[in-house]
């Protein structure tokens, strides 16, 4: 964080463009009031670029349509029942949303909004101080009411009211909070998080819809361990995600294993620093699997005789756990289908670095992997978080060279397309067959050559072909 002077220097840069002066004379000469306010203002004091301008105004919906109307280059209603009115102006887009106030009733999962008249009122039924800052065009004025400058100073979350009546108004502010801890590594006050605790059944009358697309946005966040542990201590994951919780697995005196809670948010941790050696950041899907790729072992868990413990299948287990939850929370179908597939597969390595696998066994790892497979070098690198130096450096050593391997023979065969010698219409033409059942099976026995062997070529695959056909 800057100095408050640093802050209000670059708020003032961020606000002088032409676009808040044109947008504060017209709202002006129409006698409204106009202010920036929210995550530009905030982002402003942070001196991070920011991608959403928001605005707010005493202007009813269709007042600031009026305003609007031949002054920009084009405007539409963006949720007109909200208040909102969307605006763009050159090259800029711009929301323009009325004074407001929104709660939920008990058994509502939709906001109920009522518009008010003054800024200090729409300030104050915002989620947090951070984001219940405003600036007054086009008097270039700073509003503050409840100290968001301060707390951003501090690194704090906390509500600009009772964090009970917040929480009450709109219980996904309950994630929000978590959320934020992730994206801007703050801390949530102590209050604010008791009330987490106290409210968190709240967040069950939220749409799943709402929920998925805060998870997601904490899941991209730079520290995305301090809003998995508000979800996880204050309750909400039991609700919301009762997959996280359940991995703080009860260890007794006879029986020891590695705390999995522990080891899955380090996994997490590791797979975000190996996006950039892979080209992968702020990857949703590998981020999903890091953070659910062992949620099998709870239901698998096994304590044996001698203090062992094993988890046998739960690579199998997790992944039809994880695609139920990710239903569940509407992610889309490709995201489930992903995540679910590198959770099947995450174990697939670990018997490379016990023995050389064949060129066979390297070419079903790429099939199997397919369009997942950068996904997978990331997810595998980062699953181990042993504290043994040397096994630590073998496993290393030994995916090193398991992508050398699979580099080495993609250039030699085209692994990332993999298909037998022969296509479908050759092989009707060569055994004299219509499309059918038939077809599948010898393209399935060729596939099964092409990664057992590597290319035949075309001759040898006919012959191997008719010798198939006539054994059949």
């Amino acid at each position: 964080m800057h100095t408050v002077a640093e802050a209000l220097a670059n708020l003032q840069r961020t606000t002088s463009s032409p676009l808040f002066g044109k947008l504060g004379r017209l709202f002006g000469a129409a006698g409204f009031e106009l202010a920036l306010v929210g995550g530009p203002v905030r982002d402003a004091f942070l001196i991070r670029p920011t991608t959403d301008l928001d605005f707010t105004t005493n202007a009813t919906p269709d007042e600031i349509i009026e305003v609007l109307r031949g002054s920009v280059d084009a405007f539409w209603d963006i949720g007109r029942e909200f208040g909102t009115i969307g605006a763009r102006i050159g090259e800029v887009s711009v929301e323009i949303t009325t004074y407001r106030a929104e709660s939920y009733d008990e058994q509502s999962r939709k906001p109920v909004v009522t518009f008010g008249t003054e800024l200090s009122e729409d300030l104050y039924r915002r989620d947090f101080t951070i984001n219940s800052m405003a600036f007054r065009l086009p008097e270039g004025v700073f509003v503050d009411p409840f100290n968001g400058l301060q707390d951003l100073l501090d690194g704090l979350i906390r509500t600009p009211g009772k964090p009970e009546d917040s929480f009450s108004d709109d219980p996904l502010r309950i994630m929000r909070a978590a959320r934020f801890a992730s994206q801007l590594g703050f801390l949530i006050h102590e209050d604010t998080f008791r009330a987490m605790k106290s409210m968190a059944d709240r967040i069950s009358i939220v749409s799943a819809e709402r929920i998925q697309v805060e998870l997601s946005k904490l899941l991209l966040g730079n520290q995305p361990r301090e809003g998995i542990e508000a979800l996880v201590d204050s309750g909400i994951a039991q609700i919301v995600f009762p997959e996280l919780p359940a991995l703080k697995l009860e260890v007794d005196e006879h029986h020891h294993h590695k705390d999995v809670y522990e080891h899955t948010l380090r996994v997490l941790e590791q797979a975000i620093d190996y996006e950039k050696q892979y080209g992968l950041e702020n990857d949703l899907v590998l981020r999903l699997a890091a953070l659910m790729h062992d949620i099998g072992k709870p239901n698998t868990r096994k304590l044996e005789s001698g203090g062992g413990v094993t988890f046998y299948h739960h690579d199998v287990v997790g992944a039809k756990m994880a695609t139920k939850r990710l239903r569940e929370l509407r992610f889309d179908t490709e995201t489930i289908k992903s995540v679910a597939r590198l959770i099947e597969l995450h174990l697939r390595f670990f018997g490379y670095s016990d023995q050389a696998w064949t060129d066979s066994a390297i070419r079903r790892y790429v099939r199997d992997a397919d369009d997942l497979l950068t996904r997978l070098h990331a997810l595998t690198r980062a699953d181990v978080t042993t504290r043994n130096q040397k096994k630590a450096e073998r496993l290393a050593h030994a995916y090193d060279d398991l992508e050398h391997r699979i580099a080495e023979l993609e250039k030699q065969e085209e692994l990332a397309a993999i298909r037998p010698d022969l296509s479908g219409e050759e092989i009707m033409e060569i055994l004299g067959i219509s499309p059918g059942p038939e077809v599948g099976q010898a393209y399935r026995f060729l596939m099964e050559l092409r990664l057992d062997e590597g290319p035949l070529g075309l001759e040898e695959a006919k012959k191997r072909l008719l010798i198939w056909w006539s054994s059949r």
